[in-house]
Formats: C-alpha cells, structure tokens, sequence
C-alpha cells in the first residue's frame, strides 16, 4: 500500500513537468512507438496453470467453481477425486520439456516481430516469482522456475523480436480482490493498491516488455484500476517509458477508446480504422489456452492465416495470433507447422506487409480476394490475392483512371509479368506457377508508380 502511494504521490508531483498527465486526452496523445506500427505480426502466448487440466477454457476454475459450469463440473467428477481442488494442478504445472530457446527460434522462424506472454491470467498464478503472489507463482511451485525471466533472456539474445507481456488486471479469487467488488462495491483499492499496482512495476522494473497487454477491466472502471496514474507513470518515468507500447483495457469503457491501439472484440472482420488496432486471433476455435479436446478440423488452416494477415495490414491493423502450449511446455505440432508455414510466406511476401501502410483503398471493386499495402515510402504499392484467380488474369480496379505503372512484379517470381492499363482498371496476366512452386497461400503484386 505504501509503495504504491508513494508511487502516485511522485507521478502527481512531476505530473506538470512531464510529457503525459493522468487524464486520456494527455495519454491517448501518445504516438504509438513505430515498432509496433512497422511490426505488423506477433504471437500472443497463453500458458499458466490452466494448461494442466487443458480443458475447454482458461477460464477453468472460474467456470468450474463460481459458474459451476456442468461441463467443467461433470469433467473433474469423472477425472479428479472428490476434495480435488484447483490449486492442485500447481504442482503438475511442471514445465519439464520446455525449452526457451526453442521457443524463441520457432517465432524467429515464424516471422513475428513480438510476442506478448502471460505473466498473469484471471487465475492469479504468477509465471515470474512475484512478491504478492506467495506460493503461487511458477518459482515457488511447479516448475521452480522464473518463467518470464527465461523466455525475456531466450528472445533478446536469440531474436530480434520484441518481448511483451499479457497481465491480467482482475484476479478472480483473489480475497482482497474478492473484498473490494463483493463487500465494498469498489469503493476501497486494497487489492489495486497492494498486489496489482505493485506486481505491474515488478514485471516493468524486473523484465522491461515493450508491449502490455491488459485484460481482466471489465470489472470496474479505470478510477478502481488507478490506470491513468499507471499509465501516467509508464509513459513518463518507467524503464520502457520510449518503447512501450499498451492496448486499449484500463476500465469499463476504455476499450476501443482510450489507451495505445485498439482491440475491440475477439476475431476481429478486417475493416479500416484510422486509430491503430490489433486482431488478437486464436489458432485452435475460441480457446486461448491448450485445449486438449480439440480436433484437427478446429485449427485454422495456413490458407486463413495467410488471409487474416492479410486483410489485418492492409487495414491498419497488426495481427496477434494466439498459441497454447501444453502444460509441459511443448508447442504442439500443428501450432508449429502453422507458425512455420506463415514464416515461409512472410519471407517471400514481408516486402508486401513488414513497415507498409494502407494505401488509399484496402480492397477492390472488381475482386474481393484482393487486398493492398503501401511502403513506408509510398513508392510501391502491394495488391494481395489471397485466391488466385481462375483464369489467370485480375483487374485493378483502384488503379482505373491512373498512368500506367513504371514495373509490376510477384514477389517471389523472377519472370515478367505482362500488364496493361484499360479502361476498367490495370490489367494484370498472372504467369503459370508450377504445382511444387513456393509461392502459396497468397500472392503480392508489386505496383511501383
């Protein structure tokens, strides 16, 4: 408690010295770094204590013993004895094949340009040996291992991609979270003040993530949470205060309106904002964490990621796709393949996504498999077919009315690519792709005018 006011005395204090004030027209002013602008693809990563039962939902003690869900019920009936309780999957939480590094050179091969981990979920476990979370955190129980410290270390020194962290403000059976919504209506801030106050410096100060990604607001607006003072403090005053970069989830009512980019609803349809958004995308159904029920018809295939991707870009948007480790620390196979697949893409077709910009239109009339970027330097403009045309030909028509362009190529291809300006738009004859070619998925037509 004392920490944290003292924390909040020394932001007001400074507040009229420094850069951002704890009000949102101060905060949502802040540029978004432009890593994450020129970044566009990063993996989200849920993996807590959830991963044992690995059943349905990460939610899994809260469906289980405050909805009393009769799914999640009947399931720890047939499979766990009858005193059974959540906290006993901490111990099994052991994390005995998992390999940092390994993980590290997976996204490196993936593309991705950052990553946002769970530090914390709804359930309160900590994956860094955290102060306020005693014995339960993963140094203390289970793994005996400082997770996020680990995976920080693997991605700097193996990677270029930026390291960020998911934390979850609520902690559903937290008591002084418990005291503060059901006795006091929110009208104290122990649980604020005391636990999540103090656990966001100690990732900050401790791991130095350049992306946060809160969740768990929905609970009480931004005043509870003291997230403009928070904010405040990080933008001004923190380690990471030049890179940083946050999401929109600080309050009842801040999402989608205040706070760094937006990420307005889950599986986001692609549509243009002006305000820079994310599409935060589970690869496997609605389920974030491992869901060891799942079948391979619940997997989103390469041909839709690609296509998310996309559509994601050329909308303003970066796309943040979701893996679920198993509570032993693999990363599945066909979450491997998929990641791996998106790699070998991006390695052809990054020009067309990595730094661009939406271009004037993100669609086109004559097609709707038809998606664009620009370059940063707004030289070259990219049109992305995510289908590939069924007589070989595609017309552009955003291009209708315009000069005819200096070249046309296919990332990818070192051929000629034959085009003509009609009435209609630029018309573009496709060359014959050899079955076995590399370029697959989705195909990146670059226009420089």
């Amino acid at each position: 408690m004392m920490v944290f006011k003292l924390l909040l005395f020394a932001v007001l204090c400074v507040a009229s010295l420094a850069s951002y004030t704890p009000d949102w027209s101060s905060l949502d002013a802040r540029p978004i770094p432009s890593w994450y602008e020129d970044a566009k693809f990063g993996i989200f990563i849920h993996w807590g204590v959830f991963s044992v039962p690995s059943y349905g939902s990460e939610h899994f003690w809260y469906l289980w013993k405050h909805k009393h869900d009769p799914r999640y019920v009947e399931f720890m009936k047939k499979n766990y004895p009858p005193n059974f309780q959540y906290q006993d999957f901490a111990p099994m939480f052991k994390a005995e094949l998992w390999d940092p590094v390994k993980w590290a050179t997976l996204f490196k091969k993936s593309g991705a340009k950052y990553i946002a981990f769970t530090s914390k979920h709804h359930e309160g476990w900590t994956n860094w040996p955290s102060k306020y979370s005693w014995n339960w955190n993963s140094v203390d129980l289970g793994p005996h291992r400082d997770i996020v410290g680990e995976l920080a270390e693997a991605i700097r020194k193996n990677t270029d991609i930026h390291f960020g962290l998911y934390y979850s403000l609520l902690d559903f059976f937290h008591p002084l979270y418990l005291e503060d919504h059901d006795e006091n209506n929110c009208t104290t801030q122990n649980y604020v003040n005391e636990v999540m106050i103090p656990q966001l410096q100690e990732i900050i100060d401790g791991y130095h993530p350049e992306l946060i990604w809160s969740d768990g607001d929905w609970t009480a607006n931004d005043t509870y949470w003291n997230s403009k003072q928070f904010l405040t403090w990080l933008y001004n005053d923190s380690p990471v205060k030049d890179t940083v970069v946050v999401n929109d989830r600080w309050g009842i009512g801040s999402k989608c309106a205040h706070g760094g980019y937006y990420t307005c609803r889950n599986l986001h349809d692609p549509s243009y904002q002006a305000h820079k958004w994310e599409n935060y995308y589970p690869m496997q159904g609605h389920v974030w964490g491992y869901d060891r029920n799942m079948s391979i018809d619940d997997y989103a295939t390469a041909q839709t990621l690609v296509s998310i991707l996309v559509q994601t870009v050329s909308c303003n948007g970066n796309l943040l796709l979701n893996v679920g480790p198993t509570h032993d620390g693999r990363i599945t196979p066909i979450f491997e393949e998929r990641l791996l697949q998106i790699g070998s893409w991006l390695e052809i077709n990054g020009e067309a996504i990595y730094g661009s910009r939406p271009w004037t239109h993100q669609n086109d009339t004559t097609t709707s498999s038809l998606w664009y970027t620009v370059s940063g330097d707004g030289k070259n403009v990219y049109a992305i077919l995510v289908e590939w045309p069924k007589d070989g030909a595609v017309i552009l028509g955003a291009f209708k009315g315009t000069s005819k362009p200096h070249s046309v190529k296919m990332l990818g291809y070192d051929g000629s690519i034959s085009y003509t300006v009609q009435s209609e738009g630029l018309h573009i004859t496709l060359p014959v792709l050899l079955p076995d070619t590399e370029l697959q998925w989705a195909w990146s037509l670059k226009i420089s005018m």
